[in-house]
């Protein structure tokens, strides 16, 4: 394939969205319409990739970050017009050029390649349009076809004849063209319309004038195309994202017994014979092994999960959290930046934080890891076969050795040796009839205040 640059525009207002944040950066599973996007191209390998950019540019710029070069679209005077400012960014650039849109962010790999390879047919099209089918073609732009694949003319609805909207083809607005080709065609691209803009697929029309041959590539999945501009949008982006990653799990070898309740994100790495119960959300950075069972109402971001290990229901896991072969954390139970060693077990109520547990250790109910004085975080480690009971406290940094029991109640703030028994306590008080004194006397004043 010769080599390519890609085009993303990315310059409109997005005032749909009524958002502070431009619209392609708002997030789909995680991760933002324009960084899908980007992660397509790059798959593809293109020698250069330009953004873009009007509205919101200092935004777009920061989360670009060099992986792209911007170029600014004052004013957007339109489509075509947009792709014109990308001109000096590809200046001596010599191969072919494929336009894309930052708000459609799902357009496959393989829709791109079709693109680009159509370029090379031996027709050698001036341009290639990509074309779908929508259930309802609505009042969106027509392709129309003479034979094949070749493209007779581009219409818009609105300059349609009922012939023409007849026409089930719609243009999708993305097109692919040799480099010298796209930028001679705009130059002749006038703004004679209620807009007063330079639309792109007018270069089609004008190619075609000029006895040239252009083609459409048709997409056999319409959503690939749709366009993002609301959060409702924004929303069935989301579903439709969520859904077919589900089957893809499922077909994977994942049992997900309640599909549409749970949500994964971009990189979300499932293994085999994997559970997962429902309402359980992934955020970004879940690997998971084989034989894991995730019980329901579990939030995992940044956190790895071994081979036989089970978590909840009602657990968090955070950055950080690793959770190795058979161990388990039961129902509210927080983990961060933290190991959980082989077979070891916290069943409910307790948090670990900055820690690291040894095989096989039992954290006991109400424990929790005081790993922070207010300026900085520190340390705690159990070692193996540690019983550490009920409603305990480690006061970071501190150790607790192999085999050592730090008993139910203890606030730990010093070392505890292997195979030793730490219970820190106060002295318990006993007053006989104390308390039977305190309830008559208590009474007897309740008394005392309703009569008056």
């Amino acid at each position: 394939m010769t080599e390519f640059a890609a085009i993303v525009l990315a310059a409109g207002k997005g005032t749909r969205m009524k958002s502070d944040t431009h619209k392609v950066l708002h997030p789909i599973a995680g991760r933002t319409m324009l960084d899908h996007l980007m992660a397509s191209i790059d798959q593809l390998g293109p020698t250069k990739q330009v953004v873009v950019v009007g509205s919101g540019r200092d935004q777009i710029e920061r989360a670009v970050d060099g992986r792209a070069e911007t170029c600014l679209q004052e004013p957007q005077l339109g489509t075509g017009h947009a792709v014109q400012q990308a001109e000096s960014a590809l200046s001596g650039f010599a191969g072919n050029v494929l336009v894309l849109y930052a708000d459609v962010p799902f357009v496959s790999v393989e829709t791109m390649k079709a693109m680009l390879q159509r370029l090379e047919q031996p027709d050698a099209p001036a341009v290639v349009v990509l074309g779908f089918e929508p259930d309802d073609p609505l009042q969106y732009g027509r392709v129309i076809t003479d034979y094949d694949d070749q493209i007779a003319k581009m219409v818009e609805f609105k300059d349609a004849d009922l012939a023409e909207r007849e026409c089930r083809l719609c243009n999708s607005g993305l097109m692919a063209a040799s480099a010298q080709d796209i930028f001679a065609l705009l130059q002749r691209v006038g703004n004679q319309n209620a807009q007063g803009e330079y639309y792109l697929p007018d270069i089609v029309n004008i190619a075609i004038a000029d006895g040239r041959t252009c083609a459409v590539v048709k997409t056999e999945h319409p959503d690939e195309v749709a366009g993002i501009n609301s959060r409702a949008e924004l929303a069935a982006a989301e579903m439709r994202w969520q859904a077919e990653r589900r089957d893809q799990a499922m077909a994977a070898g994942a049992t997900l017994k309640a599909p549409d309740t749970v949500f994964f994100s971009w990189d979300t790495k499932i293994g085999r014979d994997v559970t997962i119960d429902p309402h359980v959300v992934f955020g970004p950075g879940v690997s998971v092994a084989d034989h894991v069972h995730i019980k329901a109402y579990t939030h995992l971001e940044g956190a790895t999960l071994e081979s036989g290990a089970a978590a909840g229901p009602f657990a968090r896991l955070r950055p950080g959290a690793v959770m190795e072969e058979n161990s388990f954390v039961g129902n509210f139970v927080e983990m961060k930046k933290s190991t959980l060693g082989p077979g070891a077990k916290a069943s409910h109520l307790t948090y670990i934080g900055d820690a690291t547990v040894g095989a096989n250790a039992n954290i006991g109910a109400g424990t929790i890891t005081c790993n922070y004085d207010g300026y900085f975080k520190y340390q705690t480690v159990i070692g193996e076969r540690a019983f550490i009971g009920s409603n305990s406290a480690l006061v970071a940094p501190v150790k607790v050795g192999a085999d050592a029991i730090v008993a139910a109640g203890s606030t730990v703030s010093r070392d505890v040796d292997a195979g030793e028994l730490r219970m820190v306590r106060a002295e318990q008080l006993v007053k006989p009839g104390w308390a039977d004194r305190f309830h008559d006397t208590m009474q007897k004043k309740k008394e005392a205040a309703k009569k008056k």
